[in-house]
């Protein structure tokens, strides 16, 4: 299987590394270590714009790296369930690419969403499942006998 591209590969392990206890325990080094040199330096504007100039390429860096490995993630996860959505015979195939879908798509099948969750708190039975056309084809059914009372 292929590992991706060198900078994916470092990416996804600097990402690993910057959350990880020892990164942490390094950065609060270096700032003790920084704060505690502040006499000796008399609290200069270099002394300041030493930690300051440092954390700031840190952070400018580590948003790329981080963003990389969590795009990268993210795929993954709506991969997978996009496997789980394909894989069940009553889901809506409709959701396999919800992330494509412009907000007001994704409203539409919310709407649907709260529909299923309405019809499932009047079961009886908490095992009772419903599917998303089942919840279209009742609010097609009550949009038709609407008109015919209208």
């Amino acid at each position: 299987m292929n590992n991706g591209s060198f900078f994916e590969r470092f990416a996804t392990k600097a990402a690993k590394a910057a959350g990880s206890t020892l990164a942490f325990t390094i950065a609060l080094a270096i700032v003790i270590v920084w704060a505690t040199t502040g006499p000796m330096f008399g609290f200069s504007e270099t002394w300041q714009l030493v930690i300051n100039t440092g954390t700031t390429i840190i952070t400018f860096l580590m948003v790329f790296l981080i963003q990389k490995a969590q795009n990268k993630d993210s795929l993954a996860i709506q991969l997978k369930l996009n496997e789980l959505v394909a894989a069940h015979e009553f889901a809506s195939n409709r959701l396999i690419s919800a992330e494509e879908m412009t907000e007001d798509e994704l409203r539409v099948i919310r709407k649907y969403y709260s529909r299923l969750s309405e019809m499932a708190k009047q079961d009886k039975d908490i095992h009772q499942s419903h599917s998303l056309d089942e919840a279209e084809k009742d609010a097609q059914y009550k949009k038709t006998i609407d008109k015919k009372r209208g």
